[in-house]
């Protein structure tokens, strides 16, 4: 099978990148070459901007695929580029949108892919609906051959996924345990959440690859593992040898706080989300998340171990926990001395 991938080396792309090697699929990422991250041998790197559409049909020539994945498509403006590059170039187009796509309280618990799509609250997941809107138009009208997938919260050894966490400085929760700092969990953290693990993930999009019976569909691939939020901060502290201090705060205080904060959480992470995950069994069989949060999380607590360099923090993230932090404190104690309950 010959496949094709737009990026191919973040978190969630590059484990799916080294199990399609694996499989003996004919891989080919085409990105910017920005990223250092390691890419497996047989796997074929074509250095191009993706946006420069010229460059991209001059360096692809006339090669077709059976499978072509775009992981860096986050707006209508990128698809309608890609219609336009690889309409004639793939019998089938997989399109990496978001599980934050989802209405939350929707009236189920339970999400699976009929869910409704709506999200006031996060540009980004709008633009990830506009996306896929656009795409199932060009499905319905021009046959294009696209395939749908929505990852929820996804780690993986070099990520340390949390509710609230700088995601490119992640180290940098795991680093407040250690000092013995508070952590901030939103609610009351009995919030129900899947995360997963980048190779898991991976065994179901690798799965899903040149199937032809999964064109016009949509699949979200998460763990079956559902956990509380205060259940994945502390296993995390666990896996940095500390307790974790937690004071919960509520997200729209968050948001009000930290306005940059209102997409992350109270367009996804606020309510509980779990995903029903039968569709992608069904189209992959065998498929089935075999990595558990604590182990996982211990492995990717040993790679930041194995090397201080990676231990990189986020000061303007730590400063402005710590202002939340105290207003939020400062206010709950005035409150408990109005109403004759504090000292």
């Amino acid at each position: 099978m010959k496949v094709l991938f737009i990026g191919g080396t973040g978190i969630i792309s590059s484990a799916a990148s080294r199990l399609a090697a694996e499989r003996g699929i004919e891989l080919t990422l085409l990105r910017r070459g920005q990223r250092t991250a390691e890419v497996p041998a047989s796997v074929r790197t074509i250095i191009a901007d993706v946006n420069d559409e010229t460059a991209v049909a001059h360096v692809l020539g006339n090669e077709k695929f059976d499978s072509i994945v775009d992981w860096v498509a986050f707006t209508p403006k990128d698809v309608e580029r890609d219609i336009r590059l690889f309409r004639d170039r793939t019998k089938q187009f997989i399109f990496i949108s978001s599980a934050s796509a989802y209405q939350r309280l929707s009236g189920h618990y339970l999400i699976t892919e009929s869910t409704p799509l709506a999200n006031p609250f996060w540009q980004y997941s709008r633009d990830k609906i506009a996306c896929e809107e656009r795409l199932m138009k060009a499905f319905r009208d021009d046959s294009f051959p696209i395939t749908i997938v929505r990852p929820s919260l996804t780690y993986g050894d070099t990520q340390i996924a949390l509710a609230v966490n700088s995601w490119q400085r992640s180290y940098t929760a795991v680093d407040r345990m250690r000092r013995g700092k508070k952590v901030i969990v939103p609610g009351d953290g009995s919030s129900l959440w899947v995360v997963t693990h980048n190779s898991d993930f991976a065994e179901g999009l690798v799965g899903l690859l040149g199937h032809q019976q999964a064109i016009g569909h949509a699949f979200h691939i998460t763990s079956d593992e559902v956990m509380t939020w205060d259940q994945f901060y502390r296993i995390t502290a666990h896996a940095a040898g500390v307790e974790a201090q937690i004071i919960h705060i509520p997200s729209d205080y968050i948001g009000a706080c930290i306005p940059d904060e209102v997409g992350s959480l109270t367009g996804d992470k606020a309510t509980s989300v779990v995903f029903d995950n039968g569709k992608i069994k069904r189209f992959v069989p065998g498929y089935c998340a075999k990595v558990p949060f604590a182990q996982g999380i211990q492995r990717t607590i040993e790679w930041f171990d194995a090397d201080p360099r990676r231990k990189e923090i986020d000061e303007g993230a730590n400063a402005s926990w710590d202002m939340l932090i105290q207003a939020y404190e400062s206010g709950l104690s005035d409150a408990l001395r109005k109403f004759g309950q504090g000292s």
